[in-house]
């Protein structure tokens, strides 16, 4: 046998081993994917029958009210059970490409949870026989201690696992096979739902950022909770005087738009002793931010933040403190003169 005949079949054999590697993979993960699926039903299922259903019958919910709590949990309950038919007949392709026209679901599920939240929350409070009614349900032995809370958030958990199981199951599929394009399409379609519920739950985690703030400042002076505003960080640091006084320990808050000093009250303030008062609230596309030092393994640095009719010098005793400032301060200043 000559050597381009072996060659040829050393390289035909690595071809099939690469091929039967992809398989055992994607065999593994499909598996893994009807096994969780199907521990993601039993559990709004709960919900489902012990809740959405009963709760229907009964009337102890006003119609709006249940629509508002539960929002469109049954339908997502329904693709589900679909796909995991699909699955357990090994129909990969169709029972994705069936299951993503339903993706949409999950986007309007995320946002709808946090009023879902507030009107169960209410509801418990106002509602003496749903209040019942609910530790009744949560008793019951299939729930195992958890509480109608706990399962709520269940969906977007589960389509963060959809996207990962999916990209895993692209990965492991050979671009020949029919399925490799319903697999493409399907990742596609998970990424873009995913990015949508993310930036729901951010603006979220943001507006909550923003009130807290708000709480913490004394009196209605500085309002900051104005659309397109995000929350980046805040701490203490020393502000070095113009002239020859001491240095002087402020909280600042860094957002996307501006950047405000502020001070303790006094303690001894009878409305306000745990609050922070207002000093200054300067301008981020006026700002101009310079590291005086703290370039070396020095302890501590200074920075330098310019403004037209103001120079604040801000000074910390840890470097990694100050290099994260810096970072903020800049990266916040190019994006808003971008």
């Amino acid at each position: 046998m000559s050597d381009s005949s072996l060659l040829f079949m050393a390289g035909a054999n690595t071809v099939e081993e690469q091929r039967a590697r992809w398989e055992r993979k994607r065999s593994r993960t499909a598996k893994e994917l009807l096994e969780t699926e199907h521990k993601y039903l039993e559990q709004l299922d709960l919900v489902v029958t012990f809740f959405v259903t009963i709760l229907k019958a009964k009337g102890t919910l006003k119609p709006a009210v249940l629509e508002t709590i539960f929002g469109p949990l049954e339908s997502i309950y329904s693709a589900s059970h679909v796909l995991s038919l699909h699955l357990e007949r090994g129909n990969l392709g169709p029972g994705l490409e069936n299951f993503c026209q339903n993706l949409e679901l999950y986007g309007h599920y995320a946002e709808n949870l946090e009023q879902a939240n507030k009107t169960l929350k209410e509801q418990l409070r106002k509602n003496k026989s749903f209040r019942r009614f609910k530790k009744l349900q949560e008793t019951r032995p299939q729930f195992q201690g958890r509480k109608l809370e706990d399962l709520l958030p269940l969906p977007l958990q589960r389509l963060h696992q959809y996207k990962h199981f999916l990209r895993d199951l692209l990965e492991n599929t050979s671009p020949d096979s029919a399925e490799y394009q319903k697999l493409a399409k399907a990742v596609k379609s998970v990424s873009e739902v995913s990015r949508w519920v993310q930036d729901i739950i951010h603006k979220r985690e943001n507006s909550l950022q923003l009130l807290r703030v708000q709480k913490l400042l004394k009196g209605q002076k500085t309002q900051l909770l104005t659309p397109g505003r995000w929350y980046i960080r805040e701490g203490w640091l020393l502000v070095v005087p113009s002239k020859g006084e001491e240095l002087k320990r402020r909280m600042f808050f860094l957002f996307s738009d501006i950047f405000i000093a502020t001070k303790p009250c006094h303690p001894l303030h009878p409305l306000s002793s745990n609050k922070l008062a207002c000093q200054a609230v300067y301008p981020l596309h006026q700002c101009v931010v310079d590291k005086v030092f703290g370039h070396t393994q020095s302890r501590g640095g200074l920075l330098s933040l310019s403004f037209p009719h103001k120079t604040l010098l801000l000074m910390s005793g840890d470097q990694q403190d100050i290099n994260d400032w810096y970072r903020s301060l800049t990266t916040a200043v190019r994006q808003l003169k971008a």
